[in-house]
């Protein structure tokens, strides 16, 4: 049997999303665990970055730290209308009613990472999960019984398992021999943060509370836009074209000229955060190291493009999912622990596969110049106006796929 007691807890790399769930999900499943960071704790952690939090992943945190869902779900906010534009011209256009659902968790909460940061460190103190910053992993030895952790504030751990949860440069990661295999996007993406105006709430703003896809959009000289609300700002995404210089695009007075022409002459002094991508869509090829003690999680497993808003809910997933492994294998024999072990790993390596290829068929429809890609947009748009499928379609394919990969968790699919 392994063991586990409060001197040698389970051990988690990174204090982000993925890391802080899966201390909370350990804790939840009575396992002690502690987290250590490479960031100090004042790191700077600007931009809205993922703000849509899917119900599912609400669930998940309101079951591992009860409140912790139902704060995100009152801080968050819930658009009520999907809208789509061709070139200038709604081509989509529906407002739902009840957007939420009828549940205590609505299908979704948009919020920025920043504030869902904030609810799980706050979480953690409830629960009494330290913290240790300025303590990145700098070693990792796993034998068949446990792992031995060297971190940069010069502390040596000894622990039944570690879960590297340190996201895309992850040191567990090359730890344990695990490399990155995928692809890159074509296109760059510019992503901007523009603040309410002073003393308005979202619903009134002068621009609609909805979520809009613009296709070609010609404010931004044919690019593709997405405007979204979240609580405390907008969203902006620009999708550049093939020849662009992004660093010329995102530049201060270009951004300016964007929002202004987009979003009106009243925002353009309220942009708070700008950011260029390319964006990755890669796993590893193992999410386990050879003696089944160490479970890579979130982007130090895998990183994919954010259509569909796949990045944080799966992070999220893994966590959950990786503390349960861990809690069952502490309580049983060798071999079924090494199975919990590896059964994580297959779930959740299925899982990636699935969230790349749906974020990719979203990526390749966005880059696309194909003959038959442009003649399917063209037609939906030109018919539109007669035939709502065809604007829904047009609607919906920026996103990928609406369904979760198939994998259960607790009874329910999970990203």
């Amino acid at each position: 049997m392994s063991e586990t007691d409060s001197e040698n807890p389970v051990l988690i790399a990174g204090a982000g999303p993925t890391g802080m769930t899966a201390a909370l999900a350990l804790h939840a499943r009575g396992v002690p665990a502690t987290i250590v960071e490479a960031d100090s704790e004042d790191r700077d952690r600007a931009g809205s970055r993922a703000i849509y939090v899917h119900g599912s992943t609400l669930r998940t945190l309101e079951r591992v730290h009860p409140g912790l869902g139902t704060d995100l779900v009152e801080e968050g906010l819930v658009w009520p209308t999907r809208h789509t534009k061709w070139r200038g011209k709604t081509v989509f256009r529906r407002t739902y009613d009840n957007p939420g659902g009828d549940g205590e968790i609505p299908h979704f909460s948009s919020l920025p990472q920043v504030t869902t940061e904030k609810y799980m460190h706050e979480a953690l103190d409830e629960a009494g999960i330290d913290i240790h910053w300025d303590a990145g992993v700098e070693s990792v030895e796993s034998t068949p019984d446990g792992v031995h952790v060297e971190t940069a504030d010069g502390q040596e751990w000894e622990t039944p398992y570690l879960i590297g949860a340190d996201g895309g440069g992850s040191q567990v990661r090359k730890e344990i021999g695990a490399e990155f295999e995928g692809s890159q996007s074509e296109n760059s993406f510019i992503i901007v943060d523009v603040e309410t105006l002073d003393g308005n709430s979202i619903d009134e703003e002068p621009i609609p509370f909805e979520r809009l896809f613009h296709y070609d959009s010609p404010n931004a000289d044919g690019r593709n836009v997405m405007l979204v609300p979240f609580t405390g700002g907008w969203r902006l995404d620009i999708q550049c074209l093939g020849d662009d210089d992004p660093d010329e695009i995102a530049s201060d007075e270009q951004m300016r000229e964007f929002v202004r022409d987009i979003m009106g002459e009243e925002y353009v002094d309220n942009i708070k955060w700008t950011s260029t991508y390319k964006f990755l869509q890669v796993q590893a090829d193992s999410f386990v190291d050879e003696h089944r003690r160490v479970l890579l999680a979130g982007e130090a497993a895998h990183l994919l493009a954010p259509f569909g808003a796949r990045g944080m809910n799966s992070c999220v997933a893994d966590a959950d999912e990786a503390a349960s492994a861990i809690a069952v294998a502490l309580d049983s024999n060798e071999a079924v622990a090494r199975d919990e072990v590896e059964l994580y790993a297959a779930r959740r390596q299925t899982a990636a596969e699935y969230n790349i290829d749906a974020a990719g068929q979203a990526l390749d429809y966005l880059q696309g110049d194909s003959p038959v890609t442009v003649l399917r947009k063209e037609a939906a748009a030109s018919l539109a106006d007669y035939f709502e499928p065809a604007g829904e379609y047009l609607d919906d394919a920026p996103y990928g796929p609406h369904t979760p990969p198939p994998i259960a968790s607790t009874g329910r699919a999970n990203y």
